[in-house]
């Protein structure tokens, strides 16, 4: 968890942070615009979070506990200053009681509670814009009513064909990039700088994660026998030849499994911090990632399967350090079974926040035909 720094002493020292005038003056919250960082000699970063009128604290995703926030001597003025490592991008909140808000005084938003961070030396993401916590994200027109018989229940697909479609790409986690990161606003800006090839985005939702992503074969059987002629049928076009499979944590697991079992219908794979900590009793350990490392994924590779076929984009967050063993020893076991694997690292934690970039990145890359 990080410390609260003691950098606050004086109300100047809010000046360090491009704040004018007393905090909690009229001055001050007018050019509130925060989070704000400055260095911290050669140790990253401190980065200055600001709440106005009540207790409150900021519940990170997956990079650390909540940092409560301190009140500026008697005024409406809630503070934290929090270190942070070199290139860090996270998700947060505020968290006021039972209740989380996005940050006020920050226009970048994931949701309607939830707001994105990141230190200057963050690399950039183009093609995703700035979207702030009140914006209603654009939809796909198309969409598809997928009465599953094999998983059961009805679930809506939506489908977008960025640049006028082209080779399917199944987002996994669909929902989350529809409405908390503008997927497809992403695509569409990518294709038009040139960066991907034109695709069709297919958007699947996920009803019970564990379940459908780490759970046997039963999703990737009704995605080959029952969602896949759908779009085949649905007028959009896509060409479920070049098929690409892109999927985060769990769903990363699960897009290399879908390689594993259905190596004719998925050869082409953009994962990101894939779950492969995952065993089939792994939930039931007081710490799920101390098991063997790379779980029922890297036990599977080992029998050396023929992935000459495969061509699988690896990227996980540099500061998940329990997540980096697992996933670097299935990396190094795919290539040794003859797959074509990229690897980087995303200036994040275990958050959807550091893997945007990447998603694009690694989807034109899968579509590639060279190593």
């Amino acid at each position: 968890m990080p410390r609260l720094t003691e950098r606050i002493r004086t109300e100047h020292d809010f000046a360090a942070f491009g704040l004018p005038g007393a905090p909690g003056s009229d001055a001050f919250w007018a050019a509130a615009r925060t989070p704000a960082s400055v260095r911290a000699g050669d140790d990253g970063w401190v980065t200055l979070f600001l709440w106005r009128g009540s207790p409150a604290s900021i519940g990170f995703e997956s990079w650390s506990e909540p940092v409560p926030l301190c009140r500026w001597r008697d005024t409406d003025c809630w503070y934290a200053a929090v270190p942070m490592p070199e290139r860090l991008r996270v998700t947060y909140r505020l968290l006021v009681g039972d209740a989380a808000y996005a940050d006020p005084f920050n226009p970048a938003g994931a949701g309607i509670d939830r707001s994105l961070a990141a230190t200057p030396d963050a690399p950039a993401q183009p093609h995703w814009p700035v979207v702030g916590s009140d914006d209603v994200l654009p939809l796909p027109r198309a969409r598809l009513r997928w009465n599953s018989a094999r998983l059961g229940g009805r679930r809506t697909v939506r489908l977008h064909p960025a640049g006028g479609g082209g080779p399917v790409v199944l987002l996994l986690d669909g929902d989350d990039w529809l409405y908390l990161h503008p997927a497809m606003t992403a695509f569409d800006a990518a294709v038009a700088a040139g960066e991907l090839e034109p695709v069709t985005l297919v958007l699947v939702p996920a009803k019970d994660r564990a379940a459908e992503f780490a759970a046997g074969t039963g999703l990737w059987e009704a995605v080959r026998d029952e969602l896949l002629p759908l779009v085949a049928e649905s007028g959009v076009p896509a060409d479920l030849d070049r098929l690409v499979v892109a999927g985060q944590s769990l769903g990363g697991l699960s897009a290399v499994n879908a390689a594993l079992d259905f190596p004719e219908l998925v050869s082409r794979v953009a994962c990101q911090s894939g779950s492969f900590w995952w065993t089939p009793d792994a939930l039931d350990l007081a710490d799920p990632l101390g098991g063997p490392t790379g779980g029922s994924v890297a036990a599977r590779l080992r029998e050396r399967p023929d992935l000459t076929g495969l061509r699988v984009a690896f990227d996980a967050g540099e500061h998940e350090p329990r997540m980096l063993p697992h996933c670097a020893l299935v990396e190094a076991l795919a290539e040794q079974a003859g797959a074509t694997v990229r690897v980087a690292r995303s200036a994040s934690g275990h958050d959807r926040a550091g893997w945007r970039h990447a998603l694009l990145r690694d989807v034109a890359w899968a579509l590639g035909e060279g190593p």
